[in-house]
């Protein structure tokens, strides 16, 4: 698979290429120039295949080339000791769980393949750094996904606040490879001294930078493995159209599920479920895109004005407007309308929700019941969060215990950082360098 530029057509590189060096040099993001039609790998697999299966099978065909079928089932094996677990709830409505990882949220899936991708590419080369901004949970898969694999260096900055989960044993001062640092500043100025940091060539090219956000194709792409394994577990049980609704905020699940489709997965539709941030309802409407002030909401992780990916959904609906508009269908939803939904997923199916995931039903709820579906509908739900990871809201909803997993339990202890520095280029290089 050849990716490029969304501003460009020219050069192409490989997948090895994309993810080692995850920013194309002329600005962008990374997509592919081509997508394989999968179809004769995963129509007729069994519903009774594991997650490493699938991901064994498909990763060769398509990553040819660069995996084949000894090294990708080795990459398997080190990333997934955890597989989703898809919930038919009723004849209308399944969940699709994201959160059997280790730390309880989707982010481990695409984080774990990149990390064991990453230590197969370099096992006959040098060392690289991973440079990411996180805030909450994506701090801890990294840690989790990244610690003790050989080769790699792991350097995680976020913004003033606490981060939680974290091993001081795995530091760097500490014999380990992981090292987190403070920006006094925000998200956004964390994302941006990533895209700064890697653009200073000298810099990055002295430590081989990277990074495992999601503008990392190598992190992205593997996340339309779990929409294809969701298609194998209920494709037997179909009576009609199939539709996800997926928690959208920086929309790098929506681009995977779009992935699957074009891979050939057979699908009907793509609900794009956004908060009251509602980042590109308008533009996927055919509008003009105009970022808003943002929102705080009770649904943070979907808290965004600007995604991400948004620069990959836009490459999507150029190469085919017509047909992504009647393909992918934006709802807004509500704090109340979060809430309700969270009430009734447990007074009806007995299922705990959590505000994201919530998001996503109430938007399945709003849309299929308001369209003219072709016959029958089935939603997959994309629940991308452990209820356990948001105890307080759901208590309070349903007046009901949340049980804590001890994993997870775990991760609530706070990890002080190795250094705090000014949103500056200058202090995180300065801060990077001292470690080594």
């Amino acid at each position: 698979m050849q990716f490029r530029s969304t501003r460009s057509h020219t050069p192409q590189v490989s997948f090895k290429d994309a993810v080692l060096r995850c920013l194309p040099s002329e600005g962008g993001l990374y997509v592919p120039t081509a997508i394989m039609d999968l179809r004769q790998f995963f129509m007729y697999m069994d519903d009774e295949i594991s997650y490493p299966e699938l991901v064994t099978a498909i990763a060769p065909a398509l990553f040819q080339g660069e995996l084949n079928p000894f090294s990708a089932a080795k990459v398997a094996e080190s990333a997934f000791n955890f597989e989703p677990e898809l919930r038919r709830i009723d004849d209308d409505l399944s969940v699709l769980n994201l959160y059997n990882g280790p730390t309880g949220v989707f982010k481990d899936f695409g984080i774990s393949f990149l990390a064991a991708a990453m230590e197969e590419f370099l096992k006959n080369s040098g060392p690289a750094m991973i440079l990411s901004a996180v805030r909450g949970d994506a701090g801890i898969s990294m840690a989790d996904a990244f610690s003790g694999r050989e080769k790699i260096t792991s350097v995680m900055i976020y913004p003033s606040g606490s981060i939680r989960g974290l091993d001081s044993s795995t530091f760097v001062p500490n014999g380990g490879n992981i090292i987190p640092i403070q920006v006094r500043g925000t998200f956004d100025d964390c994302q941006r001294l990533v895209n700064e940091t890697i653009n200073d060539r000298p810099f990055a090219d002295r430590y081989n930078i990277t990074s495992a956000n999601a503008i990392n194709p190598g992190r992205l792409l593997p996340q339309s493995l779990y929409f294809l394994y969701a298609f194998i577990k209920i494709k037997k049980h179909l009576k009609g159209d199939l539709v996800f609704s997926v928690p959208s905020g920086n929309f790098g699940n929506l681009i995977a599920g779009l992935y699957a489709w074009k891979f050939g997965m057979p699908v009907n539709g793509f609900i794009a479920a956004m908060n009251a941030n509602n980042a590109v309802g308008d533009f996927i409407r055919g509008k003009k895109f105009i970022p808003k002030p943002l929102i705080r909401t009770c649904s943070p992780a979907l808290d965004v004005s600007v995604p991400s990916n948004y620069e990959r959904l836009v490459s999507f609906y150029e190469e085919a407007p017509a047909v992504m508009h009647n393909m992918v269908y934006p709802a807004s939803i509500s704090d109340e309308e979060t809430l309700d939904a969270i009430a009734e997923a447990w007074k009806k199916y007995r299922l705990l929700l959590d505000p994201h995931t919530a998001v996503a039903f109430a938007a399945a709820r709003q849309l299929v019941s308001s369209r003219e579906w072709s016959g029958h509908v089935h939603t997959v739900i994309l629940a991308t969060e452990h209820p356990a990871r948001e105890t307080d809201i759901i208590a309070n909803v349903t007046g009901q215990p949340v049980p804590i997993p001890a994993k997870l339990s775990a991760l609530r202890k706070k990890s002080d950082p190795v250094a705090v520095i000014e949103p500056e280029l200058e202090a995180l290089e300065g801060a990077v360098a001292s470690c080594f």
